[in-house]
C-alpha cells in the first residue's frame, strides 16, 4: 500500500495510506445501453477584466474539457444547462459555444 504525506489543519504533516485503485475499467469495453449526458460548464478566461460581467471564455480549455468528457463516453447537453442557468454567458457566447462544440463533436466518434 502506498503512502503519501498530507498537510492537516494544525499545520503538521500526516501520513495517509492510499487504497488500491478500483478494479473496474475506466472505460467500458461493451456498448452501454443508455446515453449519459454531462452538463459541461465553460472555462472562463483567467484574464476576465470584470468577473461579474460578460464572461470571456477560454475556448481551448472549454473544448479540451468536452473532448475529455466525450472520451469517457458522455454526450453533452450543450444549450440546456450551461447557458440557461445564469452562469454568466450572454446569448452571443451561448451561440458561439454551441457552434464550436458542434464543430468539434463532428470529428469525435460517439460524441
Amino acid at each position: 500500500m502506498k503512502q503519501i504525506h498530507l498537510p492537516v489543519t494544525s499545520g503538521s504533516i500526516q501520513a495517509y495510506n492510499v487504497h488500491q485503485a478500483s478494479p473496474y475499467p475506466a472505460r467500458q469495453s461493451a456498448k452501454f445501453p443508455r446515453l449519459a449526458y454531462a452538463a459541461a460548464h465553460v472555462v472562463p478566461s483567467p484574464c476576465n477584466a470584470n468577473p461579474w460581467g460578460i464572461t470571456t471564455v477560454d475556448w481551448d480549455a472549454t473544448l479540451a474539457f468536452r473532448h475529455h468528457l466525450w472520451g469517457l463516453g458522455f454526450k453533452i447537453a450543450e444549450a440546456m444547462d450551461t447557458s440557461q442557468r445564469g452562469m454568466g454567458l450572454d446569448w452571443a457566447n451561448a451561440q458561439e459555444l454551441i457552434r464550436r462544440s458542434l464543430a468539434e463533436a463532428r470529428g469525435v466518434a460517439g460524441a
